[in-house]
């Protein structure tokens, strides 16, 4: 009795080699780009926190200035110093982070200048501060308070 034999359709070697071939390629790229993806997702966080951290120093500092009558710079302790009846507020600006109350800022703003009644001081009594990043000039922001008319008397 002669044997039949039916062909099975199937792929050969060469055609499964080159599948997998063209499989590990697109694979390989997919890992590359979401590799891009997540690295620039990285990079925005990290803009957008520093970016934050520096607007609530912003906001703290406007919110301090016109909450205190008498405001003082020390150059040589890099200090400003807020006070009003009540209380007193204490800024130590140190490298790469400024300290507040008690709360540490990391940031690389640096004082720009300091001003009182529109003039550049070195020290003493202030009214206005200028802070800005050595890096970026974007992130440059200015804090004044409003002088009450006691002020330009003396």
């Amino acid at each position: 009795m002669p044997t039949i034999q039916k062909k099975i359709p199937s792929f050969t070697l060469s055609e499964m080699l080159v599948v997998l071939l063209l499989t590990v390629i697109v694979v390989g790229l997919a890992f590359s780009v979401l590799a891009l993806v997540n690295k620039q997702m990285s990079d925005m966080e990290g803009n957008y926190e520093k970016r934050t951290e520096n607007n609530v120093l912003r906001q703290a500092m406007c919110i301090d200035f016109n909450s205190n009558g008498e405001i003082e710079y020390s150059l040589a302790w890099n200090k400003l110093v807020l006070r009003n009846e009540m209380d007193s507020t204490v800024y130590l600006f140190r490298d790469k982070l400024i300290i507040r109350a008690g709360d540490t800022i990391k940031t690389d703003l640096k004082i720009l200048r300091v001003l009182n009644k529109g003039v550049q001081v070195s020290g003493g009594p202030v009214d206005a501060i200028e802070l800005g990043s050595p890096v970026d000039s974007s992130q440059t922001f200015f804090v004044f308070k409003r002088n009450a008319a006691i002020d330009f008397i003396n």
